[in-house]
């Protein structure tokens, strides 16, 4: 796709968006291409597509911080390889990591050659250092630890020398070195920084914090991502497990039978992906029931506008 189509495409996809959410919401499976608009128990994972390119992408991808940077232990590797293989076998596509997290891309790089690189991988990494040369060197650094001819997706990692990597990036997308550039946060003191860049340099995806407790990026930062036809992709779905320790021992609400849960991560990541300026949630893991709970979010269908509402009150009184 040509420059002149990506700009077409974003075009086409912020009208549509911007009328959504100017209408304060829609139903959120308008969002999802009509072949994979399933209905509850339909295994066909749900897809969102990415604005610049009109590509889809599945909903529910896995985030590596923490759960991959592992030693070589062949238990945990061989622990790790049976996750990926599910998560591909249940429709996964995009796996994002980055430099920050430890020895997490060379074991990924090495999972993946386990497992023979499935086709339908979206790779996703970071730059994380001080200046463009060396952004150069990590990066290639990342590629050779991934094993992959190129990345998906190449994100500036926490703003860091953003204007130094963004010139880079630019570059290395004209050449067709990577397919799309982001930049991420995951700290709310870097959010005016971030709304200012969004508004003012063209990018293709955006990642940020957003859970069902956490809501700040909704006011405004989201929005934005919608005015900008930008992807975004979410991290902390699960405010680092203090959900699940807020929730402890509490029954699902008989709401969560209309939108296919079968767990509260379930109702987590659908109230998350549910969101029509939302692409995908990354949630990271390294155990195998978790990965498949995690996937299940990706089926069936999503709660709409006052299901969402009901859902973030029921957690907030609890």
């Amino acid at each position: 796709m040509d420059s002149t189509d990506r700009r077409l495409s974003r075009r086409n996809f912020v009208g549509a968006l911007s009328a959504a959410l100017a209408a304060t919401w829609v139903a959120p499976a308008t969002w999802i291409t009509p072949g994979a608009r399933a209905a509850a128990g339909d295994s066909t994972p749900l897809r969102k597509p990415i604005p610049a390119t009109g590509e889809t992408l599945a909903v529910i991808g896995l985030g590596t911080s923490g759960t991959f940077d592992v030693t070589s232990d062949e238990e945990h590797l061989a622990a790790l390889a049976e996750v990926l293989r599910a998560f591909f076998d249940q429709g996964g596509e995009l796996i994002d990591s980055s430099p920050m997290y430890g020895a997490a891309e060379e074991v990924l790089g090495r999972l993946l050659a386990r497992i023979d690189r499935p086709a339908g991988l979206f790779a996703a990494t970071k730059v994380w250092i001080d200046g463009q040369a060396e952004g150069v060197r990590q990066m290639e650094e990342s590629r050779r630890k991934w094993g992959v001819p190129r990345f998906d997706l190449m994100q500036i990692h926490n703003l860091r020398d953003w204007r130094a990597h963004l010139e880079t990036l630019r570059a290395w997308q004209e050449e067709g070195r990577i397919r799309y550039v982001g930049i991420t946060t995951s700290h709310g003191r870097y959010h005016q920084e971030l709304e200012a860049i969004l508004r003012d340099e063209p990018l293709d995806f955006v990642q940020l914090s957003y859970n069902i407790a956490d809501r700040a990026v909704e006011e405004r930062l989201l929005p934005l991502a919608a005015e900008r036809g930008l992807a975004v992709l979410v991290n902390r779905p699960f405010q680092r497990g203090e959900l699940f320790q807020r929730v402890q021992g509490q029954p699902l609400p008989g709401w969560a039978a209309e939108i296919g849960c079968a767990s509260w991560g379930q109702v987590f990541l659908k109230f998350v992906v549910s969101h029509p300026a939302v692409t995908c949630a990354i949630p990271a893991t390294s155990k195998l029931r978790h990965l498949r709970d995690n996937m299940g979010a990706g089926v069936g269908s999503l709660p709409d506008a006052a299901l969402r509402r009901r859902m973030a009150e029921h957690v907030a009184a609890l």
